[in-house]
């Protein structure tokens, strides 16, 4: 279960917004000004942060601010106000999107379901298996009834990478900055490469192509 810190002064906003997302399935710990909120988001282990900017005692984009000092908890800006200049602030001081008022609960759900497949934090288990493969991502191991599969740990993060993003283009551009680093002299077919391995020692259909574009991890109902 995932926990989301609710940062909105106006009472019948904040309870209103935490009653849908409680109705989702997320924790919910609300906060009605800025104080309070920086202090319980140091207090609580948070997955994201919906904040208000126009709060009393201290702003939400200082909030922000004092967030990305330490975190990158996603954060999603929530305001009445529209002005460009206020959204480009929020932008340079890395928030994760922006809403205005009034917005829809279901746009708001649907955007922190997003951040939070981003962000890696939708839970992921330690095993998964496909058939009678088994991948222990903490152990980077994967196994079938035969015994060890011999694969590579980048290939284990690689395959970590694409379920935790399910169902989520990865460009090979996206996979190459992730895994090895924008500053990592690798051309993008190595990810081509990573692909290829992965279905044929773990005999998955699972990472489908998208032509042109890159891969995803799918799994059909």
């Amino acid at each position: 279960m995932t926990t989301l810190l609710i940062v909105e002064d106006d009472r019948k906003t904040n309870d209103a917004i935490c009653e849908y997302l409680k109705s989702a399935g997320h924790k919910i710990i609300p906060a009605y000004d800025g104080g309070e909120a920086l202090q319980l988001f140091r207090e609580n282990s948070i997955d994201l942060v919906v904040l208000d900017i126009m709060l009393p005692r201290v702003s939400g984009l200082s909030i922000l601010h004092e967030i990305r000092r330490t975190s990158t908890t996603p954060v999603l800006m929530l305001t009445a106000l529209e002005d460009e200049y206020t959204q480009v602030r929020s932008f340079d001081e890395q928030a994760d999107d922006y809403m205005t008022k009034p917005f829809s609960m279901v746009l708001l759900g649907r955007r922190i379901t997003a951040l939070l497949r981003r962000s890696g934090q939708v839970p992921l288990p330690q095993t998964i298996t496909f058939g009678d493969v088994t991948v222990d991502f903490s152990g980077y191991t994967a196994s079938d009834s035969g015994g060890k599969i011999d694969i590579m740990p980048k290939e284990i993060d690689l395959l970590r990478l694409l379920v935790e993003h399910r169902g989520m283009v990865l460009t090979r551009s996206q996979i190459l900055d992730k895994l090895w680093g924008s500053d990592y002299p690798i051309i993008d077919r190595i990810v081509d490469t990573y692909i290829k391995n992965l279905r044929k020692k773990l005999r998955l259909d699972c990472i489908v192509t998208v032509k042109g574009i890159g891969y995803k991890y799918e799994v059909q109902p």
